[in-house]
Formats: structure tokens, C-alpha cells, sequence
């Protein structure tokens, strides 16, 4: 059975958007003005160890946009590129990036049914909207963390501010660079 991990990038006051700035918000483009150490292994090894993405419709069309022409990347591109990836909407018609399914409906359903499918890690990155539902469905069963030493005041943060209370084990926290990799997982 496969396991949702959440992997964010993320700011200190806990921002997720637009961390390479692609997306021209005003606090965008903060996740590139920091040495990330380890940083880029951890975010290989990670994908790597996935057998599938899911994705929010703003970050699938990102993505679906940017990673096709990036014929430079090695293994991860082509992981990119090749891997499953199912896009959470209920406005997107299709998915033309090699691999992608629309879904949508009851969100629990879902990701019961792509757990099964799947043995590896199910991977959401980016997607604020859908990452905070599946947070409020207790559907998470992981969060890396890349934690960024810059305070933005402002943008899509990780947790709803209407969000119920919640407790997490910290499984890993690893210095490297100058950001730390933070592993948790939901307390029952």
C-alpha cells in the first residue's frame, strides 16, 4: 500500500507559493537565494521513491507547462516526465502531459484508491488548496519539509488558518545548506 507524502518547499512563517517565482506572485521566487546543502539529493532520492504524483490543477499546469521542455534534467526530468500523475479538479477537462488522469469527486475515495494501486510514495508538491484539504481528511501520511530561513508576510501557507489543532512526530531534522529538511508524521 502506498503512502501520501506531502513535500513542500517553505518559508519560515509558513508560506508554500511560488517558491521559484514562476508564478509571478508578489512574494514569489524566494526558494532560490539560499545554498540547500543536501537539499537537492533529499529532493532526487524523494522523487525517485515515488510511484506517482498527485497534484492540485494550478500546480499540475505549472508543471505541465514547464517540465516537458526541460530536456536537460537527467533522471529526474525523465522520472518527471514518464511517472503517473493524477490532477485534482473539478474544472480541467484533460490532462495532456504524458501520464496525467483528471480526478475529482470524493477526494478520501480517491486517494484510498490510488494507495492501493500504488506500493511507493503518492507525492504532492506545491498544490496549497489541495494539500490543506487533505490535511483537514487526515489523508497525509508524511510532510518533508524544506525549510527556508526567509520570512515573506504574506501568501498560500501550508496550514488554513481555520485548520484544527493537530500534533505531529518529527521523524527527521537535517541541517544542510542553509535550509533543514524536516520530516513529520500526524500523531493518531
Amino acid at each position: 500500500m502506498g503512502s501520501l507524502v506531502v513535500s513542500e518547499f517553505i518559508s519560515i512563517d509558513g508560506v508554500i507559493e511560488d517558491p521559484g517565482g514562476a508564478e509571478g506572485s508578489a512574494h514569489g521566487g524566494w526558494a532560490f537565494q539560499f545554498e540547500r546543502g543536501d537539499g537537492d539529493a533529499f529532493k532526487f532520492t524523494e522523487l525517485m521513491a515515488a510511484d506517482a504524483q498527485l497534484l492540485g490543477r494550478r500546480t499540475y499546469e505549472g508543471f505541465a507547462k514547464a517540465w516537458p521542455t526541460m530536456t536537460d534534467m537527467g533522471e529526474f526530468g525523465d522520472k518527471m516526465n514518464a511517472m503517473p500523475k493524477y490532477v485534482v479538479s473539478a474544472t480541467l477537462e484533460s490532462a495532456d502531459w504524458t501520464n496525467s488522469t483528471v480526478i475529482g469527486g470524493n477526494l478520501s475515495y480517491e486517494v484510498a484508491t490510488l494507495k492501493e494501486q500504488f506500493e511507493g510514495d503518492i507525492l504532492v508538491a506545491g498544490s496549497a488548496q489541495l494539500v490543506q484539504g487533505l490535511l483537514a481528511l487526515g489523508l497525509v501520511d508524511e510532510l518533508r519539509l524544506m525549510v527556508f530561513p526567509v520570512l515573506l508576510g504574506g501568501g498560500k501557507r501550508l496550514f488554513a488558518d481555520d485548520a484544527d489543532r493537530a500534533a505531529f512526530s518529527i521523524v527527521e531534522a537535517k541541517h544542510t545548506g542553509d535550509v533543514v529538511l524536516l520530516t513529520l508524521r500526524p500523531k493518531p
